[in-house]
């Protein structure tokens, strides 16, 4: 697992131990622009969001037993910085702090902190994104840094493209990918 955490300004991204799976996470959701969207927290910290209303969906995609989520009507902070995203605040999603499981090694939650780091309104290829995460040969694996991320929209992984500069894939579809990337480029 690591955390990553805006602090002034500076995304830390931390290695954690602490166990995950009996953890007791919160569901919120939301209605967006482009439909519903929801995140499982613990406190401030997020541990999955994205596209969809299903907790369990989130739960899965971040590698937790869906028996720990419980649906809450209240609203949480995340949810209000997606909200200024979309109002045209790009930098709300970077005051969110999250944190993942991460069990694929080191290099994924390099990737994963490097996706933070890419500008709204602006994209990377996947091998810019390996040779940003200190290993430019392991494009494949920048690849799966952004298939595998449990925090959608957050961890800004809509923002990789492939080196011909096409989409490639997202999760959400690639409706939504190119809906992101053109809610960026004109907010920018």
């Amino acid at each position: 697992m690591a955390t990553t955490k805006a602090t002034e300004g500076l995304i830390q991204h931390t290695p954690t131990r602490r166990p995950l799976a009996r953890q007791r996470l919160t569901l919120h959701r939301t209605t967006t622009a482009l439909g519903p969207f929801a995140v499982l927290v613990d406190g401030e910290m997020v541990y999955a969001a994205g596209f969809t209303a299903s907790g369990e969906e989130l739960a899965t995609y971040a590698g937790m037993d869906p028996g720990c989520v419980h649906e809450s009507e209240e609203g949480h902070s995340a949810l209000t910085a997606v909200h200024e995203y979309f109002a045209g605040d790009l930098g709300a999603l970077d005051r969110v702090v999250t944190i993942e499981k991460s069990t694929a090694g080191p290099f994924i939650a390099k990737a994963r902190a490097a996706l933070r780091d890419i500008p709204a309104g602006t994209t990377q290829t996947y091998t810019q994104l390996a040779a940003t995460a200190g290993n430019p040969r392991a494009i494949r694996a920048a690849g799966s840094a952004c298939a595998t991320n449990a925090v959608g929209l957050i961890i800004p992984c809509h923002r990789v493209v492939r080196t011909d500069g096409s989409l490639g894939g997202y999760l959400y579809g690639l409706h939504i990918k190119r809906a992101l990337l053109a809610h960026e480029a004109v907010a920018a």
